[in-house]
């Protein structure tokens, strides 16, 4: 595919039947000729799209850049709340799954040498590129997150009704468990 305006308006084209959270967060930075181009958008829907290149081959497994991705969200997200009073002490941390729910995002690598799992090259395995990733998308959101903080409070409200969903499903099936255990 080609976007006029690159993976931006790949993230605005997926979500052109949801409600956005906010405008798509996008950088794009090289680093020791590594180039991390990511576009991050939340939504109102529940499930994940998220979308992994290398060098502009579609890595359907993810691999080392899709971990970077999601790590630095989830790490972004649980520090911005922290930082910000909106999850409590006594609160667990969000996990991945919280802060992935309603997520679009794509995560486009360009490398001068990527290894690929195999032949098909279906997922990146170069361990520099998590770390890589980890730092520039991690950087960009917080910053995006402190300049916008009705943003990240929608965000983290999103966060908040997903590991409430979450718990209160865990509640149930650990009531069912030992109902069925006591028949």
């Amino acid at each position: 595919f080609y976007f006029e305006g690159g993976i931006t308006s790949f993230v605005r084209y997926l979500n052109r039947n949801r409600e956005m959270v906010h405008p798509v967060v996008h950088v794009e930075k090289e680093v020791e000729g590594i180039t991390v181009d990511a576009a991050i958008q939340y939504t109102d829907a529940y499930a994940e799209s998220v979308y992994a290149f290398a060098n502009t081959i579609n890595t359907i497994d993810g691999g080392t850049h899709l971990t970077g991705l999601r790590s630095a969200v989830t790490r972004t997200i649980n520090d911005y709340a922290r930082k910000n009073g909106l999850l409590k002490d006594s609160d667990s941390n969000f996990t991945g799954d919280d802060t992935r729910e309603g997520l679009t995002a794509i995560i486009s690598i360009k490398h001068p040498d990527p290894q690929f799992e195999s032949q098909t090259k279906v997922k990146l395995m170069n361990p520099e590129v998590q770390t890589l990733t980890q730092q520039v998308v991690s950087e960009a959101f917080t910053t995006f997150l402190e300049e916008n903080p009705t943003a990240g409070k929608a965000i983290v409200r999103k966060c908040l009704t997903s590991a409430r969903a979450r718990d209160a499903a865990k509640k149930a099936r650990d009531l069912v468990i030992r109902k069925s255990a006591l028949e």
